[in-house]
């Protein structure tokens, strides 16, 4: 009986994600895990973007010739398979899993070239070029009719210098060009690869200057709050808690869950998470063993909340890195339905909430803008008071020298924030109704009665002495009218003299005269005493039922 044997078309690289890696960035990410599972100290990113052209070497163990066969260029190949989940040496975890990775730099350029040395054997080289690896794809040829060229002794020569082991890839004519700013692929690295987390003694460069967490300086010097996950130990946030000025409230919060560690903060503003000239976003990120594997999981939990645009930061996870292969085939994300994975999202469903909940109370104690939807906390009246005194107080703030002095002037503004609040929205309210109170009056045409009248006419004197006095000669009052004298006593008493309104008004000239002394106390600026609030709000509550009773003839 004959025996068969599968074979496989080269056209299985397409069907498997050839093309799959669309975004450099991706591409790097790639390559520095890879340096990272050879146990590299330092790996070496050089773009040269007028050439178009992309290189990248590490310092790891470097490959033999049957290591490169049969590994680099076997398509499927894991590390794992025999169970290991470490390196030999410096026994980090390893990221490669599926062993297709590779297929991201073997496709984002026309010629890409791989140099490598292990410490006891010779250079291995080979190039692959995609326009010929299109062709032999096109004419359905098999793996082992398909050869790849032999780069010249120049071109390995000129790369291989000092290379005593480790791998150099070189790509050349990368596709649609290598368009992302120097800076902006710094941030992105810094971002988006905590390897260092792990171990200490991995160094990434980019164009010979290694890229450190000072480049995440901008992003912690507009950061107000941080919520540090279960004490994590991080070089970004060890430096925000002792650089940032602007870092206002820290706390720590326990995930028990999961083995979680990391942080969540929030920027001062949406706009400061936004990477200066991309379409990027800093967000809240999923890390796995150091390297980003879900990019903004907020969007698996989503609040509708305003504080979401103000939130970035990373949840370092390594557990989900465990016998089960979570990943989606492109390697940039989770895969949605994973149980794992949808537990920890449902787990973290709570300590956002706190967060969420925190963050508002936070803001207005600042007295900035909090969450206007949250009514839990307080009610929108109290809000939006707190949020004008906070734009009130700006012209009056101190200028700080470091991060921890606080004036005396700001204490004196912290410290009246609270009877602001309540003083703005009482004196708003008592400007509505009184104003409200003035237009029924006209609209009815009551008659001021003549004691009234006669008081009017005393403070018309005195206010045109002070007018005199302070050589003002333009209007004051905008509709300079006798009721425009009046405060809430003296237009209940008008209205309670109407005989037609005895049964609306119920004594409303009673509640008015209560409500003078606190009303006067508050027009003058005065801070009130808690029971001065309580008969303001109590006596209001009357006056305001009576006022909406009056408003409703008109």
């Amino acid at each position: 009986m004959n025996t068969f044997t599968f074979n496989i078309s080269l056209s299985i690289l397409n069907h498997l994600g050839r093309n799959l890696y669309r975004s450099f960035i991706t591409v790097l990410g790639e390559a520095i895990s890879n340096s990272w599972d050879a146990d590299a100290e330092h790996v070496y990113i050089n773009i040269d973007r007028k050439n178009n052209t992309l290189i990248i070497k590490d310092d790891g163990q470097g490959m033999t010739g049957e290591d490169f066969q049969n590994k680099f260029l076997k398509i499927g190949y894991s590390k794992r398979k025999s169970n290991a989940t470490h390196t030999e040496k410096k026994k980090r975890p390893y990221i490669g899993r599926k062993g297709i990775g590779k297929l991201a730099l073997l496709s984002c350029a026309k010629r890409i070239t791989v140099i490598t040395k292990t410490d006891t054997t010779a250079l291995v080289a080979g190039t692959i070029d995609n326009s010929g690896l299109d062709k032999a794809i096109k004419d359905d040829l098999s793996p082992n009719e398909y050869k790849l060229g032999v780069p010249s002794e120049e071109v390995v020569e000129k790369y291989s210098q000092n290379l005593e082991h480790g791998t150099i890839i070189i790509f050349e004519e990368v596709n649609e060009g290598i368009r992302n700013r120097i800076e902006y692929l710094r941030k992105l690295i810094a971002l988006y690869f905590r390897f260092s987390l792990l171990d200490d003694s991995f160094h990434i460069y980019l164009n010979d200057k290694e890229i450190t967490i000072k480049e995440l300086n901008d992003l912690a010097n507009k950061t107000q709050f941080l919520w540090i996950i279960n004490e994590s130990s991080d070089p970004y946030v060890t430096q925000m808690l002792a650089e940032s000025s602007e870092l206002k409230r820290q706390s720590i919060i326990r995930f028990k869950a999961y083995a979680v560690s990391g942080f969540i903060a929030s920027a001062k503003t949406p706009s400061a998470l936004k990477i200066k000239d991309t379409d990027e976003k800093v967000s809240i990120d999923l890390f796995v063993n150091g390297r980003l594997r879900e990019k903004d999981i907020l969007k698996h939990i989503p609040t509708t909340r305003i504080v979401e645009s103000y939130l970035y930061g990373q949840i370092h996870f390594d557990e989900l890195d465990d016998s089960n292969d979570r990943f989606t085939s492109s390697r940039e994300s989770v895969v949605s339905d994973d149980p794992k994975f949808n537990d920890f999202l449902k787990s973290l469903e709570p300590l956002l909430r706190n967060i969420l909940n925190e963050w508002d109370k936070w803001r207005v104690e600042i007295n900035q803008e909090g969450d206007s939807e949250n009514t839990t906390s307080m009610t929108r009246r109290e809000r939006k008071s707190r949020e004008l005194y906070g734009a009130v107080i700006d012209d009056f703030k101190q200028e700080k020298t470091s991060s921890t002095e606080q004036s005396k002037v700001d204490i004196w503004l912290r410290e009246l924030a609270t009877d602001a609040s309540f003083n703005f929205a009482s004196y708003a309210e008592c400007f509505v109704a009184e104003n409200l109170l003035r237009n029924y009056i006209e609209e009815k045409s009551i008659a001021i009665p003549a004691k009234i009248a006669n008081q009017i006419s005393k403070w018309e004197e005195n206010a045109e002495k002070y007018k005199e006095k302070a050589n003002i000669n333009f209007e004051i009052r905008a509709k300079n009218t006798k009721l425009s004298y009046c405060a809430m006593e003296n237009l209940a008493e008008v209205i309670d003299t109407e005989k037609d309104n005895i049964a609306i008004s119920s004594n409303f000239h009673r509640d008015a005269t209560n409500y003078k002394p606190v009303r006067d106390a508050l027009a003058h600026t005065a801070l009130l005493t808690e029971n001065a609030k309580k008969q303001l709000n109590l006596t209001f509550e009357n006056i305001k039922a009576r006022v909406k009773k009056l408003m409703s003839e008109v």
